[in-house]
């Protein structure tokens, strides 16, 4: 096998853009079940996968998302924020950084298997599985409308609404 064989089997496979995305029920910060079959018919969905709740990077994506909540209100988005994190460190950090959006509770990270959203990481010289950061925008029909894998966390916000404005 190439090096490059090699890298893109590592790679988990993301789900195809056009077609249905990934069904999922997980609970929310206040335990409560959440699905995406809830939003079908009513709100396009931005499902965004982080790796830890109150950590530097991700609390500066959430609080971009917190803050541009009218911009999202007004485009009929609902975000939806999925970590490994227990429910009881979710509603944490939606208290501590005031988050008005849902946080979702993906403790065996099977959803983030299904979305491609698991895999290889390497920090400080070290490999291990992991959350990568990764966003899926679902329209209001279900349906995966654009993946973005290589997320920043200082712009992920005004990146997702750029491009709900411009395509959906």
């Amino acid at each position: 096998m190439s090096t490059s064989d090699t890298k893109t089997a590592n790679r988990p496979q993301l789900p195809q853009t056009g077609k249905q995305a990934p069904a999922f029920k997980l609970l929310d910060q206040r335990g409560e079940p959440v699905s995406l079959a809830d939003f079908k018919g009513k709100k396009n969905v931005v499902l965004y996968f982080y790796p830890k709740a109150m950590t530097p990077g991700c609390t500066v994506q959430a609080c971009g998302l917190r803050d541009s909540q009218s911009e999202l209100d007004a485009l009929d988005t609902v975000v939806l924020g999925v970590s490994p994190d227990p429910v009881a460190r979710l509603q944490k950090f939606i208290d501590k950084e005031e988050l008005n959006f849902t946080l979702l509770s993906d403790e065996d990270h099977a959803i983030a298997e299904k979305y491609g959203a698991w895999g290889l990481k390497k920090f400080m010289g070290r490999e291990y599985m992991g959350i990568l950061r990764q966003t899926y925008i679902i329209d209001k029909q279900g349906k995966l409308q654009h993946v973005m894998d290589k997320v920043k966390t200082k712009t992920h916000h005004d990146d997702v609404i750029s491009w709900i404005k411009e395509n959906l």
